[in-house]
């Protein structure tokens, strides 16, 4: 576990981010340490007409540039800029291999993030050619051809990644026990990685948009060489084909969602082989897909109450 290795930094928590000590890859680019303010005041009047100030998440526009071309803006609340572009790149298919960034540069001050490539973007006239736009919470982009991705997936089997139905409740625990910016202001949503066999939560993030919380966790990942094969994805926004494909991509074969999931999510779900996890909060779930994978134990289903009639 990541506590036992050694030269890493200290475990961080602070509002909106959690991440365990594990030592960065030696090909790591370099990485600014951007930070802004998550929470503004506001002043409102409630239904019984009283005049409060409440705090609401600062929603910011972040401008990607690669190689002094502007690639794309994305909404972000601006926990951890960095690493939401560097998953969001690598999500993208836009880079294969962490050496081929350089630096990645974040001014607040402007709105932007400069990514340095060490040769160019190799796939980008290819995969910029074919650009879908998704909408729902906090609007996300994605280049290339999404379905035709799915051929060169493969999830590791059943037999080498499944999750029991005690880790699953240790899991929800551990998200509904955070402090959160959701907690104190609503309005995001949170992305959490933990290891399937001792449910350790490995890094926390929230953004305005779960495909921004997934990307930031997946650029901690490859930032710090941690597989996804024996790791469970737990969020707080819906299963839709996205974050099906995003979750995929860093081999996670195991996703767990408080909300439900989408038609078209849960048939990628079925194609990978991956475990999907709906409605799941505090000791309720629905198991959509990968039934394989789960080692359910049945709770006693709650007496039913009759109502006496007449």
């Amino acid at each position: 576990m990541a506590d036992e290795l050694a030269g890493g930094p200290a475990d961080e928590q602070v509002l909106g981010w959690r991440s365990v000590a594990w030592p960065t890859v030696p090909q790591a680019p370099h990485l600014t340490e951007a930070r802004a303010p998550l929470l503004q005041p506001v002043r409102i009047i409630d239904a019984y007409g009283r005049d409060r100030v409440i705090d609401i998440p600062l929603e910011r526009a972040l401008t990607v540039y690669v190689d002094r071309r502007e690639v794309v803006t994305l909404m972000t609340l601006g926990v951890r800029p960095e690493l939401l572009v560097l998953g969001w790149l690598l999500n993208q298919r836009l880079v294969d291999r962490l050496e081929q960034i350089e630096s990645i540069t974040v001014d607040w001050d402007v709105g932007a993030a400069a990514v340095r490539t060490r040769a160019g973007l190799p796939a980008w006239e290819e995969r910029s050619a074919h650009r879908v736009v998704t909408t729902g919470c906090g609007q996300g982009t994605v280049f290339g051809d999404l379905m035709a991705d799915l051929a060169d997936l493969k999830l590791p089997s059943p037999a080498e990644a499944r999750i029991g139905q005690r880790a699953l409740m240790r899991i929800l625990e551990g998200m509904r026990g955070l402090d959160s910016v959701h907690r104190r202001a609503g309005s995001v949503h949170g992305c959490a990685l933990f290891d399937a066999k001792s449910t350790r939560m490995l890094v926390f993030v929230e953004d305005v948009g779960r495909h921004n919380a997934v990307d930031t966790v997946t650029g901690w990942m490859r930032l710090h060489g941690v597989a996804g094969r024996d790791k469970v994805m737990c969020t707080t926004g819906r299963l839709t084909s996205e974050m099906v494909m995003k979750c995929a991509h860093a081999d996670i074969p195991v996703v767990v969602s408080r909300n439900g999931a989408t038609a078209m999510g849960l048939a990628m779900a079925q194609q990978l082989g991956m475990a999907l996890f709906g409605r799941a909060s505090n000791r309720h779930f629905l198991c959509y897909s990968g039934f394989e994978r789960f080692d359910a134990e049945p709770e006693p289903e709650p007496p039913t109450l009759r109502v006496a009639v007449g």
